[in-house]
């Protein structure tokens, strides 16, 4: 059986799978984060939530995978870059093994991502041979994951495929990470919204801007998703030019606007250090399963 628990900004959500093979779920379940009330809560909420999977399935996990919304440093043995901040600088691992009583093993969301979409969604589907598997999300941030041979690659300081901050172009702005023009300040949700309001002094959502770019008629819609494309393909051409993965797969609001797999293949075409573009660039099949269940094959050997 199979383990795991997403851990997001409103909700913590578990699983228990069957295997592998069956990802079935024996129970599926969830709780309400209410991280406003601070670190010992989150865990607390946390461990009520494995008391119910435990209950509902008759089991007791041995291990369990957890993903996170930020990243694990395994030196400092403490958690960083987390959107939910009462998890920061907090030693995540440690507090939940000793009240548990079972083996954690951690990996931010993009890397779930990638994971679950490797072993039971787009990937099995499309590219079932794929070693290395880039995983994207473009949403209200964005972020990457690593997966190579079926496993998460966090890497030396735990930020292996932590593209969202890479300097991308000046144009983006003031990071909240300090820094200014990281690809997410260009290509997440916010960041093209941002793009518009500085054009048209006009605040509308990402989904307006795109529906007023299909119509055709609104010139500052057009320039905000042609820019899109311009920058995926300029930044993703990076992650080709470093790892050269077998397949992409992109996930997040932005993620579904259909421009990014043609404009935005095109330019990737365009930038990349070769004579052609063979990667695949795939939309992820699993939706919002695919946090929790990425979380779950953590734990699978």
């Amino acid at each position: 059986m199979l383990w795991g628990i997403d851990l997001g900004g409103t909700k913590i959500e578990g699983v228990v799978l069957r295997s592998l093979h069956d990802v079935t779920p024996v129970v599926r379940t969830r709780v309400n984060t209410e991280a406003y009330n601070g670190y010992g809560h989150v865990i607390s909420q946390i461990q009520k939530l494995v008391e119910e999977m435990k209950q509902k399935s008759g089991l007791k996990p041995e291990s369990i995978g957890l993903g996170t919304p930020g990243v694990f440093d395994p030196v400092l043995q403490g958690m960083k870059n987390c959107n939910s901040v009462v998890l920061n600088g907090q030693p995540l691992k440690k507090d939940l093994e000793q009240l548990l009583d079972v083996n954690i093993e951690l990996a931010n969301d993009a890397n779930c991502f990638a994971l679950a979409e490797t072993h039971w969604g787009i990937v099995k589907e499309k590219c079932p041979g794929a070693r290395m598997v880039f995983g994207i999300i473009m949403g209200t941030g964005v972020g990457g994951g690593i997966v190579i041979d079926g496993k998460v690659w966090n890497g030396l300081h735990g930020i292996g495929g932590e593209w969202g901050h890479n300097f991308l172009d000046e144009s983006g702005g003031p990071c909240y990470c300090g820094k200014k023009g990281c690809v997410e300040t260009v290509l997440s949700g916010p960041g093209l919204q941002r793009f518009y309001t500085g054009i048209t002094g006009e605040s509308i959502t990402l989904k307006e801007i795109v529906a007023r770019f299909k119509q055709g008629q609104d010139e500052a819609a057009i320039s905000t998703i042609e820019r899109l494309c311009h920058y995926f393909g300029k930044a993703v051409s990076v992650v080709i030019n470093l790892l050269d993965p077998d397949v992409i797969v992109v996930g997040g609001g932005v993620g579904n606007i259909d421009e990014v797999y043609t404009k935005g293949y095109e330019w990737l075409k365009y930038f990349i250090f070769n004579n052609r573009i063979d990667v695949q660039v795939l939309k992820p099949s699993l939706g919002d399963s695919a946090g929790v269940f990425g979380a779950a094959a953590l734990v699978a050997e």
